[in-house]
């Protein structure tokens, strides 16, 4: 591929740029953001697509611990109430 077919908004990224943008994405909390404000104002639509991607799987593990959570504290809540002590 040739870099003088593509535009600044459709260039692609190469695959060190995509383990530096996982580096910077999973930084706890400035990841968080860096990806929110790149997913909203990246010119790029291949970063855009990227920052988008990370989000829907940060909000996938977030939803997964909210269940495991909520099952292991329904359990332990079951276990403490039927206690023989």
């Amino acid at each position: 591929m040739n870099d003088q077919n593509f535009t600044p908004e459709t260039k692609p990224i190469s695959p060190l740029g995509y383990i530096g943008y996982e580096i910077l994405f999973a930084i706890p909390l400035v990841g968080l953001i860096v990806t929110i404000v790149f997913a909203i104002t990246q010119k790029n639509i291949n970063v855009k697509n990227f920052a988008r991607a990370q989000l829907c799987m940060i909000l996938i593990v977030f939803i997964c611990y909210f269940i495991i959570a909520a099952v292991t504290g329904a359990s332990l809540s079951d276990l403490a109430s039927n206690s023989m002590y």
